[in-house]
């Protein structure tokens, strides 16, 4: 089982980006999926959370409005939808899952089971 995330780059202020996960070999039925970031010298932050049974998701308040989290259950696919994007938003992205977690606030405060290599994205001012 794995997850590889996709979709990083480069953008500027005010731009949107579009990231992917592609979850290997797990159900998300379940499940609790999430996206955390880490900008260079910080600690990873949880960013959004998803249930994948229900669909329910969760946001930080520093993306709530401006990032958008879902999943396609059948292609086994996490997106983040990502606009207005500023230059604080910049760092590495990992797709979390915790196959038997439930999706809440406090989710993004604790670690996932499963993260895949992150990828990067940068946002330029």
């Amino acid at each position: 089982a794995q997850l590889a995330e996709s979709g990083g780059g480069l953008v500027q202020a005010g731009g949107s980006l579009r990231l992917s996960c592609a979850a290997f070999g797990f159900t998300f039925d379940g499940a609790a999926i999430a996206w955390f970031r880490q900008a260079a010298g910080k600690k990873r932050e949880g960013v959004a959370c998803i249930s994948g049974s229900d669909g329910s998701a969760y946001y930080a308040d520093s993306v709530k409005d401006r990032f958008t989290i879902s999943t396609d259950n059948i292609k086994k696919m996490v997106y983040l939808q990502m606009d207005s994007l500023q230059p604080d938003d910049t760092g590495v992205y990992y797709c979390g899952i915790d196959p038997h977690g439930t999706a809440s606030p406090s989710l993004l405060n604790y670690g996932m089971d499963y993260w895949g290599e992150g990828t990067l994205v940068t946002v330029s001012s």
